[in-house]
């Protein structure tokens, strides 16, 4: 797979994600979503099939708005 161009593509966390820091950044490109630490924007990212990123948050348990984690 040749690696994709990130720098020009629009990078966003979870709704539910703090200030903290410790957020993971996601970004979508066709047929491919990216993931990278939020800390070290510059640093590598994992880059996953469309498919299987698709597969990974269908498997996530559900929670309701407020539920501990």
């Amino acid at each position: 797979m040749r690696t994709p161009d990130l720098t020009t593509v629009r990078w966003f966390t979870s709704s539910r994600s703090t200030d903290n820091g410790d957020c993971v950044e996601c970004a979508v490109l066709p047929g491919l979503v990216a993931v990278r630490d939020s800390k070290d924007r510059s640093g590598p990212a994992l880059i996953f099939p469309g498919h299987q990123w698709s597969a990974f948050v269908a498997a996530l348990p559900a929670r309701s708005p407020g539920q501990a984690r």
